[in-house]
């Protein structure tokens, strides 16, 4: 039985994920992590999430609780996450990584971490949105350069980095298939006069607005046709579940860093 740990147990995804990993087989809560000053703190956990007295409180560090998890979910923020990273690649505590935001340096931090320990890291844990990306590659590498690729993306009004890591993560994956570099031939929104489009860039669209979980289309346009690939996300179980499935896959490694494709077995060798 895989012990899991929460950190933001108080928030909106926290709570969703408490109450993914008390319904799921395999796995026991055993802690949960609120930011120093919460009013929070000390506060049942389960009941937080309305599943109910588990016995689990809140705390603001992890000293006190670092023999009761295996394991860590943490879909916080990149700041949080790298110092999450070193304490549990320290005590050799495993990893599920929902952030988003995190640039190049980041990552690498998770790739050294990973060095000592296991890490699941995806900018999504929707398994539609995994399977998205699948899609993509292959209808990429179908159409080539004959189309003009535009990403859009909405999310709640609260959500703090754009275009959303998963919007970035789509871009990579297309961008990847068409031998393009990401960081070149990116476009990050429209205005004034902008001239014909250039069929080598990828453009990115951002929506925030109220409640949105999550939206995302890849718009392939060519001539006299269109391809769209869509998710559509309507409540945040989907990526509590993706997590739950990810920590259950991640139970038998020691080491590495990993992200959904591994989980759901579409890597290639």
């Amino acid at each position: 039985m895989t012990r899991v740990a929460v950190i933001g147990a108080a928030g909106r995804m926290g709570k969703t994920l408490i109450g993914a990993i008390h319904a799921a087989e395999g796995l026991t809560f055993t802690a949960a992590i609120e930011h120093s000053g919460s009013s929070l703190l000390g506060v049942d956990a389960g009941e937080l999430a309305g599943v109910g007295k588990l016995g689990v409180m809140v705390v603001d560090n992890f000293e006190t609780i670092k023999d009761d998890f295996d394991l860590l979910i943490d879909f916080t923020r990149p700041e949080v996450t790298m110092a999450n990273a070193a304490f549990c690649s320290e005590h050799r505590k495993k990893m599920v990584v929902g952030t988003t935001g995190l640039n190049a340096e980041q990552k690498q931090v998770l790739q050294d971490a990973a060095q000592k320990t296991a890490i699941m890291f995806a900018s999504n844990m929707s398994v539609g949105v995994n399977l998205c990306f699948k899609l993509l590659d292959i209808a990429a590498r179908a159409l080539g350069d004959d189309v003009d690729i535009e990403i859009i993306e909405a999310h709640h009004r609260h959500k703090v980095d754009a275009p959303s890591g998963t919007a970035l993560s789509m871009g990579e994956v297309v961008a990847s298939a068409l031998d393009r570099d990401l960081k070149a031939c990116a476009v990050y929104g429209r205005e004034g006069i902008t001239g014909p489009r250039d069929r080598q860039t990828i453009g990115f669209e951002t929506i925030r607005a109220g409640d949105i979980v999550g939206d995302h289309t890849v718009l392939f346009a060519g001539e006299g046709e269109r391809i769209e690939i869509t998710h559509k996300a309507s409540n945040r179980m989907t990526f509590a579940g993706g997590a739950v499935r990810a920590s259950k896959w991640l139970s038998d490694k020691n080491t590495g860093l990993f992200d959904m494709q591994d989980v759901l077995g579409f890597r290639e060798d």
